[in-house]
């Protein structure tokens, strides 16, 4: 058996053939995967230019799955360094085999200079300071309601909350400011045309650490085939100035990434009320939401009508030998599994 000895039980990464196993791992102990074998295949076996290993790991005894993780890669950057970093997602652990868990994620943590976790369930979030995880920061939910009235085609929750969610949402859109033209308009970019966007490709910031991105990375986001995904380019006067990508879950458009190469908050409030137009552009959606743990960020979208609906609590951890930082450290849902994860049904915030 090809992998890592750990006494009688195995680390290897996993293969196609253990996608049943990994999808009944997970549900044993109560979480919700995607089943589908082209879900599977996407997030843990589809090649990507900028990660040339493995991305998903089990531990076995030769028998049975005991543990498997998957991971993201990415490569965090601030002002004066650049290093590995990967988000393990889709970790889980059979209840009756001690240790493995966290022996897998051990392993995993060797692959990268630091392991980044964004959120999680509240068993997770009590392990993570045990194994060297320490929380730098947090990053906040906002909604932007589209179609209060898209909500009741959306329900969700106790039927009692729906009127007063609806009504919640209407006082939201009413109140929220108008675009203003700029002369900013947003172009959806197909795969093809990705290279469009490399100039404006986020790569440091003086003031925050953040996390790159890549041609390849965004190509594997568009060519997911969980949820829709779609970029668009920031345009104005024929020269392109940013982007962002949004995602569709069942009544909610994801602003799962943005940018702009700019310093003008103009420039970032146009930028957002252009994620709204096209959202709208869909009459299904009620909501639009976006994350953001930067300041910069949060000042402009709550200026563009978005509402601040829940915190989440992002936690490094450092490689042995790798340097442990501090500061701001801008994440979107591109990061995570956010941008793409849904159970199949409504999932709304507003």
């Amino acid at each position: 058996m090809v992998g890592h000895s750990l006494g009688d039980r195995w680390v290897r990464p996993s293969v196609p053939e253990d996608g049943p196993a990994i999808v009944a791992l997970m549900r044993s102990v109560g979480m919700h995967p995607h089943a589908d074998p082209k879900h599977l295949h996407w997030k843990y076996w589809q090649e990507r230019a900028d990660w040339v290993g493995p991305r998903s790991f089990v531990l076995t005894d030769g028998r049975e799955l005991l543990a498997h993780v998957a991971l993201m890669p990415g490569m965090l950057r601030s002002a004066d360094a650049r290093a590995t970093v990967s988000h393990p997602i889709d970790w889980a652990a059979r209840r009756d085999a001690v240790g493995a868990g966290v022996a897998l994620m051990k392993h995993a943590g060797r692959l990268s200079d630091y392991l980044l976790a964004i959120g999680g369930s509240s068993h997770t979030l009590k392990i993570l300071p045990l194994m060297g995880y320490r929380q730098c920061g947090t990053v906040t939910g906002y909604v932007r309601p589209l179609s209060p009235v898209a909500i009741l085609r959306q329900p969700t929750g106790a039927r009692w909350k729906l009127g007063p969610r609806v009504a919640r949402s209407l006082l939201w859109s009413w109140s929220a400011p108008r675009d203003v033209n700029t002369g900013w308009q947003a172009r959806r970019l197909g795969l093809d045309k990705v290279p469009r966007i490399n100039d404006v490709l986020p790569g440091r910031s003086a003031n925050m650490a953040l996390l790159e991105r890549t041609p390849a990375l965004i190509r594997h986001a568009l060519e997911c085939p969980i949820l829709p995904v779609e970029l668009y380019a920031m345009e104005r006067a024929g020269r392109i100035g940013g982007y962002f990508i949004l995602s569709f879950a069942p009544g909610q458009a994801r602003l799962a990434d943005l940018w702009m190469d700019s310093e003008d908050p103009a420039d970032w409030r146009a930028l957002a009320h252009c994620a709204v137009l096209e959202a709208k552009r869909r009459r299904e959606l009620a909501e639009l939401v976006a994350w953001s743990s930067d300041p910069r960020l949060v000042t402009v979208l709550k200026s563009c009508g978005f509402h601040a609906r829940l915190r989440i609590p992002i936690y490094l951890r450092s490689a042995p030998g790798a340097v442990a930082r501090d500061g701001v450290l801008r994440v979107q849902m591109i990061d995570n599994d956010a941008y793409y994860f849904c159970v199949g049904r409504s999932e709304l915030w507003a």
